[in-house]
């Protein structure tokens, strides 16, 4: 892939293209998507390989073993090797997980395959965002990362929609065909428009390098405070959307997968909330914005446990969900590359596998919760969740350095 840099005109006024920002978070949202695609899909993956209500969150959960993979294996590789030629071998080996998922004759197949997927499409993702945060300059690095971070919240979010749509036209394994197509194209483009970043290689060696983030997650204070915030509140958030379809899809609903799917729609205002949490945490509003979105997050759960009475309850849950909850990831992510410019891909890594552990966790709670105990029961475990979050934010407040938690 390219390594040509930055056009002196953009470095000189300390800002990067809106077109090259825009390209930042369409192919970040192009690629966290394949994470999420299984999530509305879940009942007919069950039908097709027989596999229980209850157990059939182990799609997700070793989905995000993939994710946890990636984080601890391949993207610190961003710091130190030619990101180009990196972001070109995930992307073709992206493309073949895809294919695999697809064409899965059988359940561990299609497990073998989400799992690659998950490593690969959160590898591409994360480097991504690191790319962005290396590319940009200081003072508008939560901008640029928040940018980035909008589109994974757009790819998150439409995701569901998109596949849930597909799967009603082709059945669900068209989605991942579909997927496939869409990287083979994002290929080229990526190679001949994204520029070199400012940031000089790390000369660690690859063991040492992985040695390095066991040193940031052990002596990082600002990383270990937001990484426990990220775990707590992706773990209320996939509980969430992993558990949504079976309700959803049953009487009285009895909602296709496209309608279903349609509900991410809602939350795509999760995208414009994660812009502006950026321009927050650019002016040290960062903790003040984390505390009113940590509140808020906690009282989503009040209308998402209303969905027995009408539907306009869960939209208006979604929203605030999803708006909080993307808030605080791009928050999190603009106070811990504060520091450490040469290490944004290690920080990046250690702080989504925060994220990782609570996906998987929230995934496999939510359906084995639901089958227990109903919606109900799902909405109190997220509710329960969601405010030990804000409690532990209220604990730390002390203890976060100045330069990430001023606000």
């Amino acid at each position: 892939m390219s390594d040509k840099l930055l056009d002196p005109p953009c470095a000189a006024l300390g800002r990067l293209p809106a077109a090259l920002v825009l390209l930042l978070a369409a192919a970040s949202a192009f690629s966290v998507a394949n994470v999420y695609y299984a999530q509305p899909l879940l009942d007919a993956i069950a039908r097709d390989f027989s596999i229980s209500l209850a157990a059939v969150g182990m799609v997700i959960a070793v989905t995000q073993l993939g994710c946890a993979l990636a984080l601890l294996l391949v993207v610190p590789l961003g710091d130190r090797l030619n990101r180009h030629r990196l972001l070109a071998g995930q992307l073709l080996g992206l493309i073949a997980a895809l294919l695999l998922v697809g064409w899965a004759p059988s359940a561990p197949w299609l497990l073998v395959g989400m799992m690659l997927v998950g490593l690969l499409g959160t590898a591409m993702t994360q480097g991504l965002i690191a790319f962005a945060a290396a590319l940009a300059p200081p003072q508008e690095r939560g901008r640029v990362v928040g940018a980035a971070q909008g589109g994974v919240v757009l790819g998150l979010l439409l995701a569901r929609t998109l596949s849930g749509a597909l799967a009603d036209v082709g059945g669900w394994r068209t989605v991942y065909f579909f997927s496939a197509g869409v990287t083979l194209v994002l290929l080229p483009i990526l190679s001949r428009l994204l520029p070199a970043p400012r940031t000089v290689p790390s000369t660690l060696s690859y063991p040492a390098l992985l040695g390095s983030m066991l040193s940031l997650l052990l002596h990082d204070r600002t990383l270990q405070i937001r990484g426990m915030l990220a775990l707590l509140m992706f773990g209320a958030f996939s509980l969430f959307w992993s558990s949504l379809v079976l309700p959803l899809s049953r009487p009285p609903f009895n909602f296709t997968h496209a309608a279903v799917g349609a509900f991410g729609l809602v939350g795509a205002v999760g995208a414009l909330a994660a812009v502006r949490a950026g321009h927050l945490a650019d002016r040290g509003l960062g903790q003040t914005a984390s505390g009113a979105c940590l509140l808020l997050l906690t009282l989503a759960w009040l209308p998402l446990g209303l969905l027995g009475s009408g539907l306009v309850w869960l939209v208006a849950g979604i929203v605030l969900l999803d708006l909080a909850g993307q808030a605080i990831h791009v928050l999190n992510q603009s106070m811990i590359f504060s520091a450490h410019p040469q290490s944004h891909s290690r920080l990046v890594a250690c702080y989504m596998l925060f994220y990782a552990v609570g996906s998987g966790l929230g995934a496999f709670a939510g359906t084995h919760v639901y089958a227990w105990a109903g919606w109900s029961g799902v909405c109190w475990l997220g509710a329960g969740v969601s405010l030990s979050a804000l409690l532990f934010w209220r604990l730390t407040l002390r203890g976060m350095p100045d330069a990430a938690g001023k606000g």
